[in-house]
Order: structure tokens, then C-alpha cells, then sequence
């Protein structure tokens, strides 16, 4: 029912039934039809990582400098770059990957160290991935899809009431 200011007095949700969409950071449910400013919401997550991405570059850069300062030598200053250089790639191709496959959660525990290390190949992934859709979208659109199909299936395949059914007859 309406009321006089034209809003509704609904109590019934939308949702249909069945398997739910599952949320994505920084856009919930907003990937399953781009409606509540998604494109905003991947414009704020590239620019956002982006800005961190670069943060994180200048910080690591006073820490190099500070390892100038402190004279440790030639060979730990290109350790110390090579370790994050590494790092970081091995990050972005961890992170990139986790978009289309779901990453294996004892082999995530076990890079957890590597990764925080890398953070910014993780950032530079999140921000690349982010120009073409959410992060993870894909994976999780194509989940999704998938239960809904059986979903459906199922559902199909048990209406009617089975006491009602006709029985064959053997000719």
C-alpha cells in the first residue's frame, strides 16, 4: 500500500529464492546487475588501490633510503630490493590467479608472509583487475550462475504434487 507521500509500506522482500549472490569487497551484490553506482564503486577501487600502490612505493623507498643512510653495504640494499621485487611479483600472479580460481586456503595461509611482503603487486593487481570488472566478479558470477541452473533443475524436477501423478501402464 501507498501512502499519501507516495511511499510504499512493503514488507515483502525481492529476493528471489533460491542460492544468494555472494558479496564481493567494496561492492556487495551490487555485481550481479551493476546497479547502485557500481561503475563509481570500481572507478573508487582502481583509484584507490592505485593511490595506495603508490604510497606503498614511496615508503618502501624512505626504508631503502634509510638503509643507505645506515651504510649496510651494496649487497643488502640489492638484497633487500630484489627480496621486494620478488615478492611483489609473486604477489600480483597469487592475487591475479585468486580472481578466476578459488585459492586453495592451507596454501594462502602458507603464503601469508610472502604476500604481506608483496602487498604491492596484490594492490597493482587489484587495481589493474578493477578496470575491467570487480575483482573476483567473473569467479563469482560464474558460481553463481551455476547454483542457480541447479537450482532450478531441482525445482522443476519436483513440481506437481507426486500423489496426483499418473501412473503408466505396460502396454
Amino acid at each position: 500500500m501507498s501512502d499519501a507521500h507516495g511511499t510504499s509500506d512493503h514488507r515483502t522482500s525481492a529476493t528471489p529464492a533460491g542460492p544468494q549472490p555472494e558479496p564481493l569487497r567494496f561492492f556487495g551484490t551490487t555485481w550481479v546487475d551493476h546497479s547502485r553506482g557500481y561503475a563509481a564503486r570500481r572507478l573508487g577501487v582502481a583509484v584507490g588501490s592505485l593511490a595506495a600502490a603508490v604510497a606503498a612505493c614511496l615508503v618502501l623507498r624512505f626504508a631503502y633510503q634509510g638503509l643507505q643512510i645506515a651504510a649496510v653495504g651494496g649487497f643488502v640494499s640489492l638484497l633487500v630490493l630484489v627480496m621486494f621485487a620478488v615478492c611483489s611479483a609473486l604477489a600480483f600472479g597469487h592475487t591475479w590467479s585468486s580472481f578466476s580460481t578459488r585459492p586453495d586456503p592451507d596454501r594462502q595461509s602458507s603464503l601469508r608472509g610472502l604476500l604481506s611482503i608483496g602487498f604491492v603487486g596484490s594492490l597493482l593487481a587489484y587495481f589493474f583487475r578493477s578496470l575491467t570488472e570487480a575483482p573476483g566478479e567473473k569467479l563469482r558470477r560464474a558460481e553463481y550462475q551455476q547454483a542457480r541452473e541447479e537450482y532450478d533443475r531441482r525445482v522443476t524436477r519436483r513440481s506437481g504434487n507426486p500423489s496426483r501423478k499418473r501412473r503408466r501402464r505396460d502396454a
